[in-house]
C-alpha cells in the first residue's frame, strides 16, 4: 500500500490554491495540510512535514507574486516540479444583512485585492484595505471581527462554506485572470523531458555595469530560448542590487539549455535552479533547426577531434 503523503497549501478550504492542487492527480487521496503563508509551506516541505507544497508565483494582472519569489531565492534545497493555472474570479461578501453603502473597510489578499482596483475604484471610491492571508481567512477575518472591516473579497466558492451576503460578483478587472501555481518540493533529480516544458531560475549580476543585464539574456537568445518572465527582486543587501527570476522555454536535460546554463554559470556569482518541469499549458516548445540537440552534439564533437588532432573530414 502507497503511504500517505502531505501536501501543504496556502488554507483554509475554498482557496484558490486548493483548486490548484485538486489539479495534482497524485495528491489525491492523500492529506491536504492548510498553512497560513508560502514560507510555512515552504518550510513543511524542507522539514520533511509535507511531501510537496502548492504556492502561487504568478498571476495574470500583478506578475509575480514577491513572497513566493523571494522565498524561493533564499530557502535552498527546493525544486518546482509542476505548474497549474487557475481562473480567478471573485465576489465581495459581507455578514447577512449588511449593504453596500455600510462598507468602508475591505478585507482581501493582497493579490486578489490588486486584482479588483477597477470595480472598487468606481462602486468604493473611499474605501480602504485590510490585508488578509487567503482569499478565505479575508472572509473569516471579517466574520469574526479578528479584521477590522465589513467586506472580503473572496472566492465565488466561500459561500458553499460560511454564511455571508454577496453583495457584488464578477468584480475582478479582468475576466481571463489566471493565477499560476507550482508544486515544490525537496531538491530531486528533474522528471524527463516532455517537449513541453519550463525552466525556472533566479539569477544574480556579478556587477552593476552598463551591459550586464543584456549579458544574462544573450545567454539565451544566442541558444534561440524564449524567456516567458523575466522579474527583477532586490537582493536586500543595498540599494541597487537586484536578482532575476527568469522562466524559459526548455528543459535542463535539452542540450541548448544546458549550454545557456553553462554561460550563465561562468559570470553569475550565484544561480538558483528551480527546476525543468512540465508547462501547464502542455504546449510543445518550437525552436529553430539550428538549436537541435544533434547541433550541439555535433559542435561539441568536432571541438573534441580539432584538440584531440583528428583530421578533419
Amino acid at each position: 500500500m502507497t503511504d500517505r503523503r502531505t501536501y501543504s497549501y496556502l488554507g483554509p478550504a475554498g482557496t484558490f490554491t486548493e483548486a490548484a492542487l485538486d489539479q495534482v492527480p497524485e495528491a489525491r487521496g492523500h492529506q491536504w495540510k492548510p498553512v497560513h503563508n508560502v514560507g510555512e509551506a515552504l518550510g513543511d516541505v524542507l522539514s520533511g512535514a509535507s511531501h510537496a507544497a502548492m504556492i502561487a508565483i504568478e498571476n495574470s494582472i500583478e506578475g509575480g507574486v514577491s513572497t513566493t519569489l523571494d522565498a524561493l531565492a533564499t530557502k535552498p534545497g527546493l525544486r518546482i516540479v509542476g505548474e497549474y493555472l487557475v481562473n480567478v474570479n471573485f465576489v465581495l461578501v459581507a455578514a447577512p444583512g449588511t449593504t453596500l453603502d455600510e462598507v468602508s473597510v475591505i478585507a482581501a489578499h493582497p493579490v486578489a485585492y490588486a486584482q479588483c482596483h477597477a470595480w472598487l475604484g468606481e462602486h468604493l471610491p473611499k474605501h480602504s484595505h485590510v490585508p488578509a492571508a487567503s482569499n478565505v481567512a479575508s472572509a473569516i477575518g471579517m466574520l469574526d471581527g479578528s479584521l477590522p472591516a465589513q467586506a472580503a473579497i473572496a472566492a465565488p466558492g466561500i459561500v458553499q462554506h460560511h454564511e455571508l451576503e454577496v453583495l457584488a460578483e464578477d468584480i475582478g478587472d479582468n475576466a481571463n485572470a489566471q493565477t499560476r501555481f507550482v508544486l515544490v518540493t525537496r531538491t530531486t533529480t528533474p522528471a524527463p523531458p516532455t517537449g513541453a516544458d519550463k525552466t525556472s531560475l533566479i539569477v544574480e549580476l556579478p556587477e552593476d555595469h552598463a551591459g550586464a543585464l543584456l549579458e544574462l539574456l544573450e545567454q539565451f537568445s544566442t541558444r534561440g530560448i524564449n524567456l516567458s518572465l523575466l522579474q527583477s527582486r532586490p537582493i536586500g543587501d543595498e540599494l541597487g542590487r537586484y536578482r532575476f527570476v527568469l522562466d524559459a522555454d526548455g528543459h535542463v536535460y535539452d542540450e541548448r539549455m544546458a549550454d545557456a546554463l553553462l554561460g550563465i554559470r561562468r559570470f553569475s556569482p550565484r544561480v538558483v535552479f528551480l527546476g525543468s518541469y512540465p508547462r501547464a499549458d502542455r504546449k510543445i516548445v518550437q525552436y529553430p533547426e539550428r538549436y537541435a540537440d544533434e547541433v550541439f552534439v555535433e559542435a561539441r564533437d568536432w571541438l573534441r577531434g580539432l584538440i584531440g588532432g583528428e583530421p578533419e573530414a
